[in-house]
């Protein structure tokens, strides 16, 4: 019996599928249209056809994994469950109040966006713990009671406990929990100390409550992928991507759902991680440009670069995730003139429904994607194949109409202009993640993927000065392939706050013990490969004074003296790199101890050439493209016509079913042994 893993990505435009034969080491790919209203809709309908195309059948599924928007899209357009909150007197509106910071300092119509839990829903009872983590005030019991019993009456979904340095002594959540489950039962409660010790009450009350929100939407999104794959005869579990680039099973999905809000993306770089160690190097921006927005994220040594929060409509959320930067900048990016003449590109996107003006499908605003057919680089024949068919003649109206006779421009040079807009936006982006952390481009290899990533990313690199480019074999679907790649994954945190040098090591050891103890029971309750798990420890320290913290990569425990002089100079040297000096007679300060359990899944096998077509490459047809000002006759190759060692010299575009990738003039391009499309620029 054949042996298959599956891997499945939900984008804002389309839904994209791997299947990859682990005896063969072929790699079937699918995309469909993403079906907004009820994702699981387009999951099913992909899986069956993917399986029935293949001649496969759903007992040969080994595994099954995917990356969804459904928690991201809940927390953006405010579906998510209804909450309430417990609290100590006094700080029933941190969630508005926050850290007083104003994105749009001089932004007269900036609107703040609401908190996830209205005032009213916010309830305070009387209880204190000093920052020792001693009682200060008892907690009234009887006003918890009502609390929760009051909040159920409101109809909420799930009740949030936040107490002031929980973290420290969590006796009075713990109380508070037991008496309300008692007084509300039926009800999901989440108190802090569990979902995240650690010190800050703010982020630690947001990031409580989006898990609170987002917990009935994650179980009803599960229960419905279910329910669809049943009908479809796929009794595998599916696996989830979380924002940290790891998967974990469902039912631990659950205990943390806001940790899947950048569950797609981070598939993403786990694949442009895969392709970059193919390649050979260490160093490479990931460059994932979909029908909605663009991800721009570092690899470095080898390494996906991380961060521990990030803020979605006002509410902050801790947990670890890759460092992905947004930007709204796809294929279905709407082309626009504002008041002042000036051309704008996205943020608001046509999406899947109604789509591109080309799309014909009620769409009739311009779009990046419009933009690139009305240039040639697209095939008028259609997207996905030939299955998605595209309009020319709409396309250069909506351009003619809303961007070429606003702005005085011919069409062709009003699409340019957009396109040249798009990249630019693109460009700023990848600086954030790069220059402006201290990496310089010029060092750095272009991973493009996405089913628009291919089409710009030349251009993109040329302003950046990277000198190379790679497109891995299916660009379209690389996050549905870096599901594949991803391991199991699980993080641990406890607060410890005080001078690094002088830190208690028995105490210090006693909690690494305590969440190693943890990790190493999960692995063993949910990896069946013990041999190739890992436990890795890290911590957050400062200079004393600073208001942010470094992750700097810890030694084994049990630590002692040489171990935490140890991690005071990789502190330094971390800190000179990110800000550009270090200070050896500050006082470094420990703020967080962190444990992360891995459980690799098994390497998928390297393309070798007899999975690729051995044909001599020729092109299918030419087709005249603008290039510089101009329309040349220009090559149009078939991807899977393309053998290892073929090379092109621009101008040449190349078409495959999930993606385009444009190689301009002067611009030579190779597939190399594992059927990557590698450009040098």
């Amino acid at each position: 019996m054949t042996r298959y893993r599956l891997g499945v990505d939900v984008g804002g435009t389309f839904t994209d599928f791997v299947l990859f034969d682990e005896d063969s080491g072929q790699a079937n790919v699918q995309k469909v249209p993403t079906t907004p209203d009820d994702q699981t809709e387009a999951i099913a309908t992909g899986v069956a056809e993917l399986l029935r195309d293949r001649g496969a059948t759903a007992d040969e599924l080994l595994y099954f994994a995917q990356g969804s928007t459904i928690a991201i899209n809940a927390m953006i357009e405010g579906k998510t469950a209804k909450v309430g909150v417990i609290t100590t007197r006094g700080f029933r509106d941190l969630l508005e109040l926050g850290r007083q910071r104003r994105p749009s300092l001089y932004d007269l119509f900036f609107r703040k966006p609401n908190p996830l839990v209205p005032r009213n829903l916010r309830l305070e009872v009387a209880e204190r713990t000093d920052a020792s983590g001693n009682e200060l005030t008892a907690m009234d019991e009887d006003a918890v009671r009502e609390a929760a019993a009051w909040l159920a009456a409101q109809g909420v979904d799930a009740i949030a406990i936040c107490f002031l340095f929980s973290f420290l002594n969590p006796t009075h959540e713990l109380l508070a929990e037991k008496i309300a489950r008692e007084a509300a039962p039926g009800l999901s409660i989440w108190p802090s100390h569990r979902v995240l010790p650690e010190f800050r009450e703010f982020e630690r009350l947001g990031t409580t409550v989006a898990n609170a929100a987002l917990g009935p939407v994650m179980k009803r999104y599960l229960g419905n992928l279910g329910e669809r794959l049943d009908r479809i005869g796929v009794d595998r579990t599916p696996y989830i991507m979380q924002s940290s680039g790891g998967v974990l099973p469902p039912d631990s999905a659950l205990e943390r759902p806001a940790n899947t809000l950048f569950s797609g993306p981070s598939a993403g770089v786990v694949g442009g991680l895969h392709v970059a160690r193919q390649i050979g190097t260490a160093n490479a921006i990931t460059f994932d440009m979909g029908g909605t927005s663009t991800d721009i994220c570092l690899i470095s040594g080898g390494a996906i670069t991380m961060v521990q929060e990030k803020e979605i409509s006002g509410t902050p959320i801790r947990t670890p995730m890759v460092d992905v930067n947004s930007v709204g900048a796809g294929g279905g990016s709407i082309a626009w003139v504002d008041a002042g003449g000036r051309l704008k590109v996205g943020p608001r996107s046509a999406g899947a429904n109604p789509g591109p003006a080309a799309y014909g499908q009620g769409g009739d605003q311009p779009t990046v994607t419009d933009s690139n057919l009305v240039l040639g680089r697209l095939n008028p024949g259609g997207l996905l194949g030939g299955r998605k068919a595209l309009d020319v003649g709409a396309a250069r109206e909506a351009i003619m109409r809303d961007v070429a006779e606003p702005l005085g421009l011919s069409v062709m040079d009003a699409a340019s202009g957009v396109i040249d807009i798009v990249n630019t936006n693109i460009v700023l982006a990848t600086r954030e993640v790069s220059v402006q952390r201290g990496y310089d481009p010029r060092e750095f290899t272009l991973v493009a993927y996405g089913g628009a990533g291919p089409l710009h990313a030349t251009a993109v690199a040329k302003q950046l000065g990277v000198p190379t480019v790679v497109v891995p074999r299916t660009p379209g679907t690389l996050c549905a392939l870096g599901l594949l790649t991803s391991a199991m994954r699980t993080d641990y945190v406890q607060a410890l706050i005080g001078p690094l040098l002088q830190a208690d090591l028995a105490e210090v050891n006693g909690i690494l013990g305590d969440l190693e103890g943890r990790a190493r029971f999960w692995l063993q309750t949910e990896s069946s490969d013990i041999d190739g798990s890992a436990v890795t420890l890290s911590a957050d320290l400062r200079y004393t004074g600073q208001n942010y913290e470094l992750p700097v990569d810890a030694p084994p425990s049990p630590w002692d003296g040489a171990s935490l002089d140890l991690l005071a100079e990789r502190f330094h040297i971390e800190h000179e790199r990110a800000n550009g000096y270090r200070s050896d007679q500050a006082t470094v300060q420990l703020v967080n101890l962190r444990v992360t359990a891995l459980a690799p899944m098994p390497h998928l096998p390297s393309v070798s050439e007899r999975h690729m077509q051995a044909a001599v490459a020729a092109p299918r047809v030419y087709r005249e493209v603008w290039w510089d000002g101009e329309f040349t006759p220009t090559p149009i190759y078939e991807r899977s016509q393309l053998s290892i060692g073929a090379r092109l010299d621009g101008p040449v575009i190349v078409e495959q079913m999930d993606s385009t990738t444009l190689i301009a003039p002067g611009e030579r391009a190779r597939i190399d042994e594992n059927g990557n499309l590698v450009i040098s620029l």
